[in-house]
C-alpha cells in the first residue's frame, strides 16, 4: 500500500519552540485522529487534547517530539473511537464518516495516495477494525511509522504490531476497490451525472448508474433516510429523477474534492442537504455515499455558503 502521509520530522531544535513544534505537526496530528475517527469534530478534540498536554509536557525529558505527539494523539484516538463505537452501534439508521476538505494535494502522486487513503470508503471499511489493530494499521500502512514506534505506542511487542496489521490488511482486502479509476475519468463521469441530476434527464441519470448499484444514506435520525440500502440503478434514478420534480429550480448541484475524491453536494432551497461520494468503475457509478445528518455537514455548508 502507498504511503500517503509522511512524516513532516520536525527538527529537535524546534523543541525549543514547543509551540512551533506543535503547528509544524498539526496536520498529521489531525489525519491520524480524522483517519482514527472518521469525525472532524472528534479529531480537532483530540488534536486540543494533545496540545494541552504537550503545553504541560517537561520537555527536557522528550527525547523525540513527533513520536512523543504522534504517541499521545493515537492513545487519545484509540479511547475516543471506543467510546464512539458504542455510541455507533445505537446509532439510528445508517451511519457513515463526517465528510472532510482536506488542503489539496500537490503532485499526480499525493492525489492518487490521499483519496486511496482517506476516501469515504476507505473510512467505513476502517470501522470493521477494533481501535488498536485501527492505530496499528493507520500508523504502518499510512503515516509509515516504524514497528518500533508503533509497539511502543499502543504498549505491545512489535511481534504483536506486526500480527494486528497483518490481520488488518486480510479484514480489509475483500472491501478494498479492485479497480482504481483515474482521477480525470471519475471527475468527467461524475461531472456528466450532475448534469444529468440539475436537468432532470432520468434517461441520462439511468444510463449513467449500473444495474447492480447501491445507494447508502446517513440521516442520523436528524432527516428522513433509509434504513437499508438501496440497490438498482433504476431505483435509484428514480430517487434522484423524484428530487427533480418535486424542487425543480430549487435543486443545485456543485462538484467538490471530499476526502481527496471528487464528489458532489447537493443544495436545496440554497441549503446543503447532502454530501455525495461516489464510487464507479470508469463507466457507471457502482455506490453512491450520502451523508445527509445535518451535524455531519455543519463545516461543509459554513464552508460552502449552504447554511
Amino acid at each position: 500500500m502507498n504511503r500517503a502521509v509522511s512524516s513532516t520530522s520536525a527538527p529537535q531544535d524546534h523543541l525549543d519552540d514547543p509551540t512551533h513544534a506543535f503547528k509544524t505537526l498539526r496536520p498529521r496530528l489531525h489525519g491520524i485522529a480524522y483517519r482514527m475517527l472518521a469525525s472532524v469534530a472528534e479529531a480537532e478534540d483530540v488534536v486540543q487534547d494533545a496540545w494541552l498536554r504537550w503545553n504541560a509536557a517537561n520537555h527536557a525529558h522528550i527525547d523525540n517530539g513527533e513520536a512523543w505527539l504522534v504517541a499521545v494523539t493515537t492513545r487519545l484516538s484509540i479511547d475516543r473511537l471506543r467510546a464512539a463505537k458504542a455510541r455507533r452501534e445505537r446509532y439510528t439508521g445508517i451511519w457513515l464518516p463526517e465528510p472532510h476538505m482536506i488542503d489539496s494535494p500537490v503532485t499526480p502522486e499525493e492525489i492518487r495516495e490521499r483519496a486511496d487513503d482517506v476516501s469515504v470508503a476507505f473510512l467505513m471499511l476502517l470501522e470493521r477494525l477494533t481501535p488498536e489493530a485501527r492505530a496499528a494499521f493507520l500508523l504502518r500502512e499510512v503515516f509509515d511509522v516504524d514497528y518500533d514506534e508503533v509497539a511502543n505506542t499502543l504498549g505491545k511487542t512489535e511481534a504483536a504490531c506486526r500480527q494486528l496489521v497483518s490481520r488488518a490488511r486480510t479484514q480489509l482486502r475483500d472491501g478494498r476497490a479492485r479497480l482504481t479509476v483515474p482521477r480525470e475519468i471519475h471527475l468527467r463521469l461524475l461531472g456528466k451525472f450532475a448534469q444529468a441530476l440539475e436537468q432532470g434527464d432520468f434517461a441520462a441519470i439511468h444510463e449513467l448508474l449500473a444495474d447492480d448499484a447501491v445507494l447508502v444514506g446517513d440521516g442520523g435520525g436528524r432527516v428522513p433516510s433509509f434504513p437499508k440500502p438501496m440497490e438498482g440503478g433504476r431505483r435509484i434514478a428514480q430517487l434522484f429523477y423524484a428530487a427533480k420534480l418535486r424542487f425543480k429550480n430549487e435543486l443545485r448541484i456543485e462538484l467538490a474534492v471530499l476526502n481527496g475524491q471528487w464528489a458532489l453536494l447537493r443544495f436545496i432551497e440554497g441549503k446543503l442537504e447532502s454530501a455525495q461520494s461516489y464510487e464507479t468503475d470508469g463507466e457507471r457509478i457502482v455506490r453512491i455515499l450520502v451523508q445527509r445528518n445535518p451535524d455531519k455537514l455543519v463545516r461543509l455548508a459554513a464552508a460552502f455558503g449552504g447554511c
